[in-house]
């Protein structure tokens, strides 16, 4: 136990009571829930979890202890709340990498600029090849500038890169925007009560399944509204 900043008995009691609040606004959403998918029922989960991870933070940092039961983590979409006819649609994906091998990376990029002198590489200097293979920096915009993202998903090795979670969203929308009207802020548009459908992978799938005694490696976290 740290003696640095501990908190108060005060406030791990105000924390306590916040626990106990939380839990009777969870009981009564649970009670007048509307249906599966009940956003006020996930709200109210939520803001449980929450309350709970404060208070067993708080009474570790004070007395060294911990409570006896764990809330685990919810994954689920909140109730969808878009148009029932989609006229228009955003398809929303983010894929991470981790940089494994950078001298692999700098070389594939040198590579890259050296079959084309004029490429783009992000500095003034006349000749970018010359400059491609210098900084993972400009290496990545070399590589991520000459492929498009399904190619380099598909060939992350080759390129020195290592995947990390993966997520597609396929949001609702009442009308389609306009031309350019959401470039400057493209991920404003994220909002999980207007997805339809999402599609995750990730690592920690893989163990759930080995720890299940499955061995499918073609295995898709799919989630849907509300599951």
């Amino acid at each position: 136990m740290s003696d640095a900043a501990q908190p108060s008995a005060a406030e791990v009691r105000a924390a306590a009571e916040a626990v106990k609040a939380a839990l009777d606004r969870h009981l009564d959403a649970v009670e007048r829930r509307s249906g599966e998918g009940d956003p006020a029922v996930y709200a109210a989960f939520n803001e449980l979890a929450a309350a709970a991870e404060v208070y067993d933070e708080l009474l570790y940092d004070a007395y060294d202890e911990v409570t006896p039961f764990e809330i685990p983590g919810d994954d689920r979409l909140p109730a969808y709340a878009g148009p029932e006819e989609p006229s228009a649609l955003s398809v929303l994906i983010r894929r991470d990498y981790v940089v494994v091998e950078p001298q692999r990376l700098l070389s594939q990029a040198q590579r890259i600029a050296d079959l084309d002198p004029d490429i783009d590489t992000g500095n003034d200097r006349q000749g970018g090849g010359a400059a491609a293979g210098e900084s993972v920096h400009t290496a990545l915009g070399v590589i991520f500038g000459e492929f498009e993202a399904d190619e380099i998903a598909s060939r992350h090795k080759e390129f020195g890169l290592e995947e990390g979670d993966s997520t597609l969203w396929v949001v609702a929308a009442e009308e389609p925007p306009e031309p350019g009207e959401w470039l400057s802020a493209p991920f404003d548009q994220a909002d999980p009560h207007m997805v339809v459908c999402r599609f995750d992978m990730s690592s920690v799938f893989d163990e759930e399944l080995e720890d299940e005694g499955l061995e499918d490696e073609d295995e898709l976290e799919v989630l849907e509204p509300g599951s």
